[in-house]
């Protein structure tokens, strides 16, 4: 059954961990790198890899005999290079000859949007909420976020160079921290 309250908590919850706005300098460098972001494509993506991981993400991952913890490591690894590369304006991730439609998928859709955090945060939403009201959270923030993504350019053009850069270099250093979180949270000694 649909609970309103549910719903609303959970889509906030979504909403703080995608943080599509804290992407945004990610997402402009890669348009700039690429010309274009397939939108559609990237939403389409990340919903389906989020759905998938809400029914099906312990048994994918145990079937690989990977914990949650692991994942999320591996995870925090690519969010800390990505960090990187905003912060030191340096490539790390190989963008030659790379396929609109790929890009629009990694890292996109995946780690940035459907990562490490956010399949670990469905994970537990899970067990604290009915499934129907996730599902329902989870189609809130792609709506927004496909906003996200189809604005990006006029974003881009709202916050010129300097701002777009500033945003970049600040956005960097928040994804590193986020980064480290998620390492120290989930590394076991």
């Amino acid at each position: 059954m649909f609970n309103f309250k549910e719903i609303v908590s959970v889509t906030l919850i979504l909403f703080s961990v995608i943080d599509i706005l804290g992407s945004l300098p990610v997402i402009v460098d890669f348009r700039r790198k690429l010309g274009k972001i397939e939108s559609e494509k990237a939403t389409l993506a990340a919903g389906f890899i989020m759905v998938l991981f809400l029914f099906l993400g312990e048994r994918l991952l145990s079937l690989f005999g990977v914990d949650v913890a692991s994942f999320a490591i591996a995870g925090a690894i690519i969010l800390f290079l990505l960090g990187m590369e905003m912060i030191l304006g340096r490539n790390i991730f190989k963008h030659d000859n790379l396929d609109v439609g790929v890009a629009s998928i990694v890292p996109i859709a995946f780690p940035l949007i459907a990562g490490a955090a956010t399949m670990t945060t469905l994970l537990s939403l899970r067990s604290a909420y009915q499934t129907e009201n996730i599902l329902v959270g989870i189609m809130l923030n792609l709506f927004f976020v496909y906003l996200v993504l189809k604005s990006s350019n006029w974003l881009e053009k709202k916050l010129g160079q300097g701002g777009t850069d500033i945003l970049r270099k600040v956005f960097g250093i928040i994804l590193l921290a986020i980064a480290i979180k998620l390492f120290k949270t989930n590394l076991v000694i």
